[in-house]
């Protein structure tokens, strides 16, 4: 009878594992949307496909070499963890299967990545990006998530970031800014005496369906990072992390729509999209231990500081057409420095060392990386592929071709 019972419990954490990676593999498809709507109908085909090959990429090079990058047993709390094999080198976990446990992991590596393509779209080489890909997924993101999740240094110093506002959407940002700035702005957006001026997106709809997609996903990234359903106190847990996941989102669009009428007597979609995700983005550092106030709470200041800070990104022009560093760099940062508000096991301290030294090291490899790809094979478009389009220039495809056939007409 206990036999069958311990069976059952491992059968339920397994399942409930996979469900969980199925919604958050489900997040790849609400990237695709979100910046599809949100870059110029020139560029859609391209940025597309970035999403659909960085997927393929992060999957492979997780399972290469990346999982056991990121979870070994014989470097205990150090810095660098030990290179692994293939994937089997290590025994099933004693609540759910090994393998469960390598596809929840590997949806998180391309989430990390995903957030990269947004933030350099337009302007980016295509093989650029897919070069630079398999060393995020491959090296740079399993080497710092094994600090904390792979039980290296910030963990046994007691950083806290329970589903990843610091180790995947921080690494994200990270990555991206420093490519961001290695690119340059597209041509157009600013001025030479600094003005700003706007480049809407071809297609707000899409932009709001792969919200709300993502918004979705975020359940299965953030309930599933409890590990646990199959007794009583961990299906509260699951219970609650939901809850403040959902009211985080909420109040984070909330938020953003009052800023922008504030500020600009509109509501501008795009911003009230980007504070649901803020909001996502600042509790997934703890949604579980804020009361549904407090996660509301968070989810009004991330609302909030997605605003000002992709204000302030285009000030001193920094080009990001989705708002990915401020959306999960900054908030993301937020979300880790205010976990000790509500979770009296987490020190300020310890999560800003814990925030510097992921941010600081993503940026500095990823700049590296950059660098090397711009010296070898570039990372920019020229002036004209950038005029007339990247669907054309790295796909031959567009992906609304009567307004090709309308513009030649």
């Amino acid at each position: 009878m206990e036999n069958t019972i311990v069976e059952l419990k491992f059968s339920l954490d397994t399942f409930y594992f996979l469900i969980s990676g199925i919604l958050v593999m489900w997040m790849a498809a609400g990237f695709a949307m979100l910046e599809a709507g949100l870059v110029r109908s020139k560029n859609t085909t391209e940025i597309l496909t970035k999403n659909v090959a960085l997927y393929a990429i992060a999957c492979t090079m997780f399972l290469l070499v990346g999982y056991n990058i990121m979870y070994v047993d014989n470097t205990e709390g150090g810095l660098v963890p030990s290179l692994g094999a293939l994937i089997g080198s290590q025994a099933a976990d004693a609540d759910h299967s090994l393998e469960s446990d390598f596809f929840f992991q590997v949806v998180f590596v391309a989430t990390a990545m995903s957030i990269v393509s947004g933030a350099v779209a337009e302007r980016m080489k295509l093989w650029a990006f897919l070069a630079f890909a398999i060393v995020l997924t491959g090296f740079i993101y399993p080497i710092e998530g094994y600090w904390t999740w792979g039980g290296g240094f910030l963990s046994e110093m007691g950083f806290v970031d329970f589903a990843g506002s610091a180790i995947v959407h921080g690494t994200g940002a990270a990555a991206a800014l420093a490519g961001v700035l290695m690119l340059g702005a597209r041509k157009g957006k600013y001025g030479k005496n600094g003005e700003i001026y706007p480049i809407p997106g071809s297609n707000l709809p899409l932009a709001t369906l792969g919200t709300f997609i993502l918004w979705m996903g975020w359940f299965g990234f953030n309930g599933g990072s409890q590990l646990l359903i199959s007794d009583a106190e961990n299906a509260t847990a699951v219970g609650q992390i939901l809850l403040n996941t959902n009211a985080a989102a909420a109040t984070g669009a909330i938020a953003a729509l009052f800023v922008c009428k504030v500020l600009w007597g509109k509501a501008d979609l795009t911003m009230v999209l980007n504070g649901a995700l803020a909001g996502l983005v600042v509790i997934t550092a703890d949604p579980l231990s804020p009361s549904p106030l407090m996660a509301c709470l968070l989810g009004i200041l991330g609302g909030s500081l997605v605003v000002f800070s992709i204000v302030a990104l285009d000030k001193v022009k920094i080009d990001d057409p989705v708002g990915a560093i401020s959306v999960h760099g900054v908030c993301g940062a937020l979300g880790i420095i205010l976990v000790p508000v509500s979770n009296a096991d987490a020190s300020f301290v310890n999560q800003v060392i814990g925030l510097v030294c992921i941010l600081a090291f993503v940026f500095i490899a990823s700049l590296i990386v950059w660098v090397i790809l711009q010296k070898t094979m570039g990372i920019r478009v020229t002036e004209e592929e950038e005029l007339n389009g990247m669907d054309q220039h790295d796909c031959g495809i567009d992906a609304y071709p009567e307004f090709v056939s309308v513009r030649s007409n």
